[in-house]
């Protein structure tokens, strides 16, 4: 079939809106060969995007601040509002700075388990996956945006739509970028179904935005602790056979060379390399009492040493001689505990990942004992050994855009408490049946303030935490310069994310509404001017204020501008001492590209005189 013949019948066919034809060329000019295709649903909150740019409103009495005048603590957030505008603003904050994901996203059982437009998608859906698959698709596109260079993100689901998760996943990540799936033992009593078996567990996928993201380790159990026996100044260790179990000579030839042995010592005789025939010529002969070992297993296989002979040599009192189980002279090795734990294995076990012991109970626990708030939440050790693997830097940024109960944000506020870390948590939820605010935020405020337990004892909270309550809303998507001015006044809580300072000091500069000025309180400012009539002003009163506070200082300059000029000029003289960005041009640039088209045919061309400026192109 000719494609093109089949582009210029379209390009001619009558009665279709441009929208239309440019669907039906979409579809001739895919070429896709491998991987999912489904019909792409079209979400409501989508469509208030195509309108609409999101914005951040703090809800200020939900702030819980443990730190006054300098934060030294972590700033966590809370966002209530659709995930899919929520990742869009955190585009603009949080572009490449996010380490680790952890989504536990609806299972799309058939039971009613989410919505989709307001309505339950139930099994009867016949377009039930490709919803799911829909929803999924444009909300992990938009999450790896989000994570670093070598982050890597870890989406939770069961034998329901793991297929087409594993899909969807190697189509955004990469197959190559697959770091694995680890089966977690949630549900030791089992999962009753109709027809089929009685489910246990669950999957975890892990995948890695690039080939650089590597994942971290666990901690040893009691039975792994327990292999290595012994202790040397350096730390514990256990003795293992110096032949390296599975390693051959063929793939390795330096690695196979002769040890001379006795009954209790060893000793590496004269060697000289042969380039032709690649192997280790012997220069000496054993002594009587001696013989010679080499990397033979007991099947008469050739195999390599774990070592080569430089670091045996440099490392004598590392080694021991002692029989093998056959009774033979064998050279031993002492195999020390890796202090940074060992690598996850792709099954888990541990009770301790009981969703009903360590997630249900616990939440009620923590709720002192009410009724139970929240279906299915995840074992808080569960999540916590996930962040352990996919968040291993003390201080990562972790989102999770399907809060739930706020299991992710307790397991890092756990984990902080563990180990002196600095780690932050972004949470995002819907607020349907008020979870946002009686469930994820309630959950946490206890978790940090503290709380009374189911048996009437106090518990303490995890104070050296910080949470902030944010809530979407929405501009309107068409730049005009009405539109603009409205982004820029409402863009106080997006600038102070992405600079990750709260602390309101424009006492220090000026008091007038045109200008804000936010601190950490270590040194690090972010100075708004809201209204570009007074630049003179803002530039006199930013000078003085360098001059006077902050003379070392890097400070953030967002300026408002009708276009791109955030008038560097007018600031020259202090332009070592900050960084200016142009508002709302910084946040368009963001959006520009994770934004839905806009639905129209035609945009007119507004003449220059007119207060507005014309249509910027979202969809470049």
């Amino acid at each position: 079939m000719n494609k093109k013949e089949i582009l210029d019948k379209i390009k001619t066919v009558e009665g279709l809106t441009n929208d239309e034809r440019a669907y039906l060329v979409n579809l001739v000019n895919t070429k896709k060969k491998y991987g999912l295709v489904w019909e792409d649903k079209p979400e409501d909150v989508e469509e208030e995007l195509r309108t609409k740019l999101p914005i951040l409103k703090e809800v200020k009495e939900r702030a819980i601040v443990n730190d006054t005048e300098i934060e030294k603590h972590p700033n966590h957030i809370l966002i209530e509002g659709d995930n899919l505008h929520a990742l869009t603003a955190l585009t603009f904050t949080h572009e490449n700075k996010i380490d680790a994901i952890y989504l536990d996203p609806p299972y799309n059982t058939g039971a009613k388990d989410w919505r989709y437009n307001n309505d339950y998608v139930d099994s009867e859906d016949q377009f039930r996956h490709s919803k799911w698959i829909a929803m999924m698709h444009k909300r992990l596109k938009l999450a790896k945006n989000l994570l670093v260079d070598d982050g890597i993100i870890c989406v939770t689901i069961d034998d329901y739509e793991v297929p087409r998760l594993t899909l969807i996943m190697e189509e955004i990540f990469g197959e190559k970028n697959h770091l694995g799936t680890i089966i977690i033992r949630n549900n030791p009593s089992g999962r009753s179904t109709v027809k089929g078996v009685s489910i246990t567990h669950e999957y975890a996928l892990i995948f890695g935005k690039s080939d650089s993201s590597v994942v971290g380790r666990l901690p040893r159990n009691e039975k792994q602790r327990g292999r290595y026996k012994f202790e040397d100044e350096i730390g514990p260790f256990e003795w293992v056979n110096f032949r390296k179990h599975g390693g051959t000579r063929s793939e390795s030839p330096s690695m196979y060379y002769p040890i001379f042995v006795t009954k209790n010592e060893f000793r590496l005789p004269e060697l000289e390399w042969d380039d032709s025939t690649s192997e280790w010529r012997l220069l000496e002969n054993p002594n009587q009492k001696e013989s010679i070992l080499y990397p033979i297993d007991e099947n008469g296989r050739e195999r390599r040493w774990k070592w080569g002979i430089d670091r045996l040599r440099e490392n004598p009192s590392e080694f021991m001689v002692k029989k093998d189980k056959g009774g033979l002279d064998a050279l031993y090795v002492k195999a020390r505990m890796n202090m940074e734990g060992v690598l996850p294995l792709t099954w888990w076990e541990d009770k301790k990942y009981s969703a009903t012991s360590y997630g249900t109970n616990l939440v009620k626990d923590l709720f002192g004992g009410e009724l139970q708030v929240f279906s299915y939440p995840k074992s808080l050790h569960a999540v916590e050994d996930s962040l352990r693997v996919i968040a291993s830097k003390p201080n990562a940024v972790i989102l999770d855009v399907f809060a739930g109960s706020g299991t992710t944000l307790h397991a890092t506020i756990n984990l902080n408490q563990e180990d002196g870390g600095s780690r932050t948590c972004i949470l995002a939820t819907n607020n349907e049946n008020n979870i946002a605010e009686e469930v994820t935020y309630e959950r946490n405020k206890r978790v940090i303030k503290g709380y009374t337990n189911a048996k009437g004892e106090k518990v303490d909270g995890l104070k050296n935490n910080n949470l902030r309550y944010y809530q979407c809303g929405f501009v309107e998507r068409e730049p005009s310069l009405a539109n603009k001015r409205q982004l820029t006044q409402l863009a106080t809580e997006l600038l102070c994310i992405k600079e990750d300072c709260y602390q309101e000091a424009t006492s220090q500069i000026n008091t007038a509404a045109w200008n804000k000025l936010f601190t950490n309180g270590k040194g690090q400012f972010v100075y708004v001017v809201y209204d570009d009539l007074y630049i003179e002003e803002a530039v006199a009163a930013l000078a003085a204020f360098v001059a006077k506070e902050a003379p070392e200082s890097k400070i953030k300059v967002y300026v408002f501008a009708n276009g791109q000029y955030a008038y560097a000029e007018e600031f020259e003289d202090i332009a070592d001492n900050i960084t200016l960005a142009a508002l709302p041009d910084a946040i368009y640039k963001a959006y520009q590209n994770v934004l839905p088209k806009q639905n129209r045919e035609f945009v007119p061309q507004l003449d220059e005189e007119v207060d507005v400026e014309p249509e910027m192109d979202f969809d470049a």
